[in-house]
Parts: structure tokens; C-alpha cells; sequence
């Protein structure tokens, strides 16, 4: 039997390894750099959001209540002029080092279930090709599985969106070739 305990080394080292390749994809390749956009005018938005004082927070723009509110013909017209949309207001200063920290995390947490779902799923020694079946398959939907919501909820370009999904199986694909490299011989 293989435990969750046994898989320490590949978990720690799939995290580090998919940590270094998504610094890669991320800083030296230009594919994102297209996702985000300046506000325009952009100091004299940030000047009124600032005089709004909003709170750390999620926020949409025009804000309903209710169903019965978004039925309102003022709502509506609301809507009709727009624009609409949502923000989200972060605390303090942009920590470039805790969001690092939080996404080796993720990474970590990533690898754990998928080496949970293998120690069910597969014996020490078990090949390659079935430990990253398994292992590749839990950590793609670790990894991408929040995209598709993000395009319908909270307006995510799908273009984005398909450039994370890709990032999202090169890190899956990665996590499973070092599970299936690492996985546990049997014992004698």
C-alpha cells in the first residue's frame, strides 16, 4: 500500500517544479501579457475610486439587491447606459512575495490530492504511464478547473481563460511525469 506520507518527495518536488515552469511561462513568454488592460485615464479613475474609500472587497457596478430590483426600470436603464462590471479592491500594497508564497501552495495542495486519489488507485510499483494517467488527471483539474466559472461569473476572457487551461496542463503534465518518476517501487 502506498500512503499519502510515502509521497512526500514527489509532491514537494512536482510543487517546486511546476512553481519554476509557471515563473517561466509567466515572466519570459509574451502570451500574457495581453490580459490585462490599463483603465484609461487611468489617475483620474484611481483619483475617484479613492474618494469612494471603498473597503477591500468584491464589488459589481451597477449593483442589484434583489431579482426584483434588477426588474426596476430604473435598474434596467441603468444597465442600458453601463458600463458594468466588477472590481475587486485588495488590501495594502501588492505583495509580489505572499501571492508566490500562495500560489506554492496551491501547487502543493494541488499535488497532495493527486497523490491522495493515487494511493487509492494504484500499488507501489506501479508503471508510469498508470501513475501519470491517474496523477495527471486529478492535478488538470486542480489546476483548471476554476476557469470556466471565472468566464461566466465574473467575466474572465475566454482568450484568457484558454491561456490558463494551457498553462494548466503543461503544470498537471509536469506533476504527473515527477509522481510517475518518484512513485514508490514495491516493497520485498
Amino acid at each position: 500500500m502506498v500512503t499519502l506520507a510515502s509521497l512526500w518527495l514527489p509532491i514537494l518536488v512536482s510543487a517546486a517544479i511546476v512553481f519554476v515552469a509557471s515563473s517561466i511561462l509567466w515572466m519570459a513568454l509574451p502570451y500574457h501579457r495581453s490580459d490585462w488592460h490599463q483603465v484609461p485615464n487611468e489617475a483620474a479613475f484611481l483619483d475617484l475610486v479613492r474618494t469612494q474609500n471603498p473597503a477591500p472587497g468584491m464589488y459589481v457596478f451597477p449593483h442589484c439587491k434583489s431579482a426584483k430590483e434588477m426588474k426596476d426600470p430604473a435598474t434596467q436603464e441603468r444597465w442600458k447606459r453601463g458600463p458594468w462590471g466588477n472590481m475587486v479592491v485588495l488590501p495594502g500594497v501588492p505583495s509580489m512575495g505572499a501571492a508566490l508564497t500562495k500560489w506554492f501552495l496551491h501547487c502543493v495542495i494541488v499535488a497532495v490530492f493527486a497523490g491522495y486519489v493515487a494511493t487509492i488507485a494504484l500499488a507501489p510499483g506501479a508503471t508510469y504511464k498508470g501513475v501519470f494517467r491517474i496523477v495527471g488527471t486529478v492535478a488538470l483539474a486542480g489546476f483548471i478547473a476554476g476557469e470556466f466559472p471565472a468566464t461566466i461569473w465574473k467575466g474572465v476572457p475566454m482568450s484568457v481563460a484558454l491561456k490558463n487551461i494551457f498553462d494548466g496542463v503543461i503544470y498537471s503534465l509536469l506533476t504527473a511525469g515527477v509522481f510517475g518518476w518518484l512513485w514508490p517501487e514495491t516493497t520485498t
